[in-house]
């Protein structure tokens, strides 16, 4: 008899979704892209993809209907929408957690992605033309913050190995380099704060972005993400401190030369190249042995893992580097 060998950061499926909408995700009509591009007029269901008629008929949403991946689970409940929705680091809207009233300004239609720098062709593409050639599932990640709090989400998207397969990087190209949106201050007032280095950028290796958690996620809790969260695309990559996780992206840039991103610039004493959860390097201001679960109680913390507990995963990235750095 064959029995499957449960990892300490897993519990059962059925204990991992008290989310009211998940008990009727089914009926929901106006995914990701349809709230945005406002087609109407659904027609027809094929292989969980559904296809738009009317005003618009050349665009397509393909994320009416997805597939949670069955692998990537949790050892947590979900943390409710109402706490990961609204509790947010997102500077060009301001440097407190509560900005998301301010960040619904924000128009993520229309939207363009840029892929340049050491690749075969450098090319535009309109986001929804980009969600058509990709494949979208849901995925239950954690999601470690530097600051030492922590949350659970359902995320919807597709695996960033997709994106880099459109890009086709040349041999040389070592490091993937993103880019957030720069709107004007009157909608991003953090903008005028001239000590930050903006745009806001971040950067991984390519073997990093190939790995099969590097996720670009277009929602969460079975609707469209939301602005302040960093629509309409983000980055989720759970073993890394949640700054990684770059917000609102225009342009992915690949290089064979590491450049420093918006943190390691402005503060590199603090937040290095690597970020990688580990609970054995503190912060230079506080300890990372703990994090706090948002939505819980001032003493809900739990002990923080290595790689947040992704290691199986990730660790051999890692194996030849020899840097405490490596860690922050």
């Amino acid at each position: 008899m064959l029995t499957k060998t449960r990892q300490s950061w897993e519990i059962s499926e059925n204990s991992i979704t008290p989310e009211n909408i998940y008990l009727d995700r089914r009926n929901i009509t106006k995914s990701i892209l349809l709230g945005s591009i406002g087609l109407t007029n659904l027609t027809s269901l094929m292989a969980g993809k559904a296809f738009a008629s009317g005003a618009n008929p050349e665009i397509q949403s393909f994320i009416n209907s997805f597939i949670r991946n069955p692998k990537y689970i949790l050892d947590r409940q979900i943390t409710p929408e109402k706490y990961s929705t609204t509790y947010n680091n997102y500077y060009e809207f301001g440097s407190n957690k509560n900005i998301w009233r301010r960040a619904q300004k924000l128009k993520t239609r229309p939207w363009t992605i840029q892929i340049d720098g050491m690749v075969e062709n450098e090319f535009s593409i309109n986001i929804e033309d980009l969600f058509k050639k990709v494949d979208f599932e849901e995925r239950l990640y954690r999601h470690r913050c530097v600051e030492a709090w922590s949350m659970a989400v359902p995320w919807i998207g597709f695996p960033m190995h997709q994106l880099i397969k459109l890009a086709k990087p040349t041999f040389d190209a070592k490091y993937v380099v993103m880019e957030t949106i720069l709107a004007d201050r009157s909608i991003m007032p953090g903008l005028r704060q001239s000590w930050y280095p903006w745009p806001y950028t971040e950067s991984i290796t390519l073997e990093e972005a190939q790995n099969e958690l590097s996720f670009l996620v277009t929602g969460m809790y079975g609707k469209e993400l939301p602005t302040q969260n960093g629509a309409p695309l983000r980055l989720a990559i759970p073993w890394k401190y949640g700054f990684k996780s770059i917000k609102s992206i225009v342009r992915f840039t690949f290089t064979k030369e590491r450049k420093k991103s918006f943190w390691e610039s402005l503060a590199p004493n603090e937040y290095g190249f690597w970020a990688n959860v580990n609970p054995d390097v503190s912060h230079p201001r506080w300890s990372q042995k703990t994090e706090w679960k948002i939505g819980g109680g001032k003493y809900d913390r739990v002990p923080t893992m290595l790689f947040n507990g992704y290691g199986e995963y990730v660790s051999h990235l890692y194996a030849n580097i020899k840097d405490e750095s490596l860690y922050r």
